[in-house]
This record gives C-alpha cells, sequence and structure tokens, in this order.
C-alpha cells in the first residue's frame, strides 16, 4: 500500500500554475513540445482541426477504441456545426477526444497549458505548501511546507488542517478546488485559516513568491555496523531532476557513502528525457528503455558509459511509483545494477507529446508505449520489485513525513538490510572452482 503522508500530492502556485504531483504529472510523461501553427487564430474550427490532425498523425491507440473511419466522419460532423464561442469549441475538442478513452490524451485551454508547461519546469510560484486530501475525514491537509517559502516563514507546519482560504470554508473542496482558490500572482496575499491537532487555530497572511522547486531530498545515514548508506529521495521527474540527482550523487561520493537507497515510492513521473538522463547516472551500460510507436518503430534509449556511482543501489517503490520511476526502477532491475524493494508499481507504461495549438490552448496524446530493456511492458503490469517490502495503513499513519527514509520508515529498513546484502556480496572475492586437475605439458629443449 502506498504511504499515507505521500498521497495526492498537489503543489499550491500561482495563477497560470498548475498543480504539481497529482493527476497532472501522472498523466503523461513528456517528450516533446511543439507549436502546430506559426501563426495566431481565434479560428475555434481551425483549432478543431488542428487537434484533430495531431490525433490522426499520431494517436498509439490502447483501449481499442480509436477507427480511422470514423475518426474521418467525427471530423465531417464538429466541422459542419457552428460554435458561437470558444467555450463551446473546446468542448467540442473534449467530446472528440473523449472518445477515445484514453484519460492520458486531453485537451488544455490557454491557461491549462500555462500550467503544465510551468509544472514540468521546476521553477515555480505560489505559497510553497504541499497540499493533499485526507482519504478519511476528507479534510485538506498540509503535508509539508517547501524549505524558505512564505508558507515555510509563516510558521505553517505539515497535518495543519486548511479550513478556511480566504474566509470561505473549505468542507467539501477537492484539492483542485483549493488550489485555484490559493493562486494569485506574485505579491499578492492570501489568508489561511488552520487547525491543530492540539485544538489551536491559527490564521496566517501569506505572499505569493517565487519558488524553486528541489526535486531531490538527500541524507546521509549510518546503518547498523556503521554502513554509510546515501539516501536519495526523488520526488519528481521535472526539468532540474537530472541536474538534482547529478549533484545528490556526487555530494554523497564525495562523503563516502559506501551504498545508495534511491527513494522512488509515490514518484508519479514527468518528463521522459529526465528518467533516462537519471538512468545514466546509475548505469554504464546497456539499455534504457525502449519506445513503440503505432508504427512500430523503436526508440532505444541506452545507456552513456558515464555512470557516476558503480556502489551497489537498492531502489525503493510503491503503488504511487509510476512512468518515468518505472523507467528508472526497470532498467536498474533488468541490468541487474541494484535490487527493486518495495510494492509493485503503478503500472503506467504511456508516453504523451505535449502539442501546443494556434491560439494557445494546446494538448496531451499519446504517442508511444515503453518497455524495459528485457521487453517487458509496463502499462498495466507495472515492475514487481525483487524483495517486497508493505507497510500497513497504522505505520502509515503514524510515520511523519519527515520520517521517510529513516530506521522509523518500515520499508526503508528493509531496503538498508537488502544493501547490506548487496555490499556482503561485493566484498566477497570471487570463488574459484577447478572441474578437474590441468597438466601442463613439459618444455622440451632442442
Amino acid at each position: 500500500m502506498a504511504l499515507q503522508p505521500l498521497r495526492r500530492v498537489v503543489l499550491v502556485t500561482m495563477a497560470g500554475v498548475g498543480s504539481l504531483a497529482g493527476a497532472l504529472v501522472l498523466a503523461s510523461d513528456l517528450v516533446l513540445r511543439s507549436s502546430t501553427a506559426a501563426i495566431i487564430s481565434d479560428s475555434p474550427k481551425e483549432v478543431m482541426d488542428e487537434a484533430w490532425q495531431i490525433v490522426f498523425r499520431d494517436y498509439l491507440d490502447t483501449a481499442g477504441n480509436y477507427s480511422e473511419d470514423k475518426w474521418k466522419a467525427m471530423r465531417r460532423d464538429v466541422l459542419t456545426k457552428s460554435y458561437g464561442n470558444t467555450k463551446d469549441a473546446y468542448e467540442a475538442i473534449r467530446g472528440m477526444l473523449n472518445s477515445l478513452d484514453d484519460p492520458y490524451t486531453r485537451f488544455m485551454d490557454p491557461r491549462e497549458f500555462k500550467e503544465m508547461e510551468i509544472d514540468t519546469s521546476g521553477e515555480l510560484s505560489g505559497v510553497g505548501i504541499q497540499l493533499s486530501l485526507d482519504k478519511d475525514t476528507k479534510r485538506l491537509v498540509v503535508v509539508s511546507p517547501i524549505d524558505g517559502s512564505p508558507a515555510s516563514r509563516a510558521g505553517v507546519q505539515p497535518k495543519d488542517v486548511i479550513t478556511a482560504i480566504d474566509g470561505k470554508s473549505t468542507r467539501g473542496m477537492t484539492t483542485e478546488d483549493a488550489v485555484k482558490l490559493i493562486r494569485g500572482a506574485i505579491g499578492t496575499k492570501v489568508t489561511l485559516e488552520l487547525s491543530r491537532a492540539s485544538g489551536q487555530v491559527v490564521t496566517v497572511d501569506l505572499i505569493r513568491d517565487r519558488i524553486e522547486l528541489n526535486a531531490v531530498d538527500t541524507r546521509m545515514n549510518n546503518a547498523p555496523g556503521g554502513t554509510k548508506v546515501g539516501y536519495i529521495r526523488l520526488k519528481q521527474f521535472n526539468a532540474n531532476a537530472a541536474k538534482d540527482m547529478r549533484e545528490a550523487i556526487n555530494e554523497l561520493n564525495a562523503d563516502g557513502a559506501q551504498g545508495y537507497v534511491l527513494d522512488l515510492r509515490s514518484n508519479p513521473g514527468g518528463l521522459l528525457m529526465a528518467s533516462v538522463d537519471i538512468a545514466r547516472q546509475w548505469l554504464d551500460e546497456g539499455v534504457i528503455v525502449s519506445t513503440k510507436t503505432r508504427d512500430g518503430v523503436k526508440d532505444i534509449k541506452r545507456a552513456s558509459g558515464r555512470a557516476l556511482t558503480d556502489k551497489p543501489v537498492v531502489v525503493l517503490v510503491n503503488e504511487g511509483s509510476a512512468s518515468a520511476s518505472e523507467i528508472l526502477s526497470g532498467a536498474i532491475q533488468d541490468n541487474k545494477r541494484g535490487t527493486i524493494v518495495g510494492m509493485k508499481t503503478f503500472g503506467k507504461g504511456l508516453i504523451q507529446s505535449v502539442r501546443g495549438l494556434s491560439d494557445g490552448s494546446g494538448m496531451t496524446v499519446t504517442i508511444a508505449k515503453y518497455m524495459t530493456p528485457s521487453g517487458r511492458e509496463i502499462h498495466k503490469n507495472g515492475i514487481k520489485p525483487d524483495v517486497v517490502a508493505d507497510i500497513t495503513e497504522t505505520q502509515a499513519r503514524q510515520l511523519k513525513f519527515e520520517e521517510l527514509g529513516t530506521r522509523s520508515d518500515p520499508q526503508y529498513r528493509v531496503a538498508e538490510t537488502e544493501l547490506s546484502k548487496l555490499l556482503r556480496s561485493a566484498s566477497q572475492p570471487p570463488e574459484v572452482l577447478f572441474e578437474a586437475e590441468v597438466k601442463v605439458p613439459e618444455l622440451v629443449e632442442n
């Protein structure tokens, strides 16, 4: 089961900036941003035709609901109708895409499209709150304020319950509803009413500001016996993820790490190339991932021979590890680079291309599926761990956010044990076996 503190995490940001780790990134491994038209057009039908053409050219049908003849008939149908405004045209586009029954192929209006672009950039603006909806109480709970953010400076604490936003009760709100209210322009104020476990109710005024989101958390842990374990938690695959991972590995190497635990639990994915770049930091050789389009063409990504470390690594995964996380863990598993510990991953193995449309709107479209180096399809199958390590509901509730990757974390303890086994195996000299006595012929002088 997934760790409770990390479920359905949403980053609260300014207007025009979208949620980071919830449905958005989980829904797509982003591989391309390109405009399909060189000029701006206000014609709703032109935008509709652009969206139709993208699906017609590139869409990979995984649900079995796409028919070229039906898709052509749908184009004739939607283009013969009149649309009084852009909103009606957008709804028609969404209707076309919904017929594919593919949750990852979707349309975004200009505002939503801008949010996606910033979501994956790693550079955000807002108050710096990671927000979750408690599945039992349905209350909006602060998972953690980002270090140095307006929320952190104002004293917002993990597990604070947001009861009101600018005086409006949050009862019945979804995380998306709350995000819309908390967003706003840099320099503007939002007021949150917070309830704490002690019964105290506090009100904080937050001034929205620019925030740099770090994709990686890291620390050096001392395992029983004195082993120095480099712990790296990768939270998402954004544009900064590969750089942050490189810095983390180099720093822990310099500090004498003897092995690593790479934590991908509840990491919902992100940029495809970020996962490839990070895999190359761990793998010196071998295939990382291959992709297959509807034409059957495989795009094979390989290691580049420039791994940053060859020390043993254990990868932690759970049901919330998806897409790019599955590429990375699958590559490490199939290349026998390390041990995978935890629970079977989410099973999201489709790749979306992000396309900009001529009026500033955009869409994501499924264009390929990816496979592990051994040819396993990840979609709907996931990555099965080498060593299963579950966590109970009670353990998840009791585990504090800051205790992830410590001895208080049951799944981490299993990972640490497995790392010790790898270290012991690596320290033993190879055993030499002789099947029979070998006689060396005598030298004969001429």
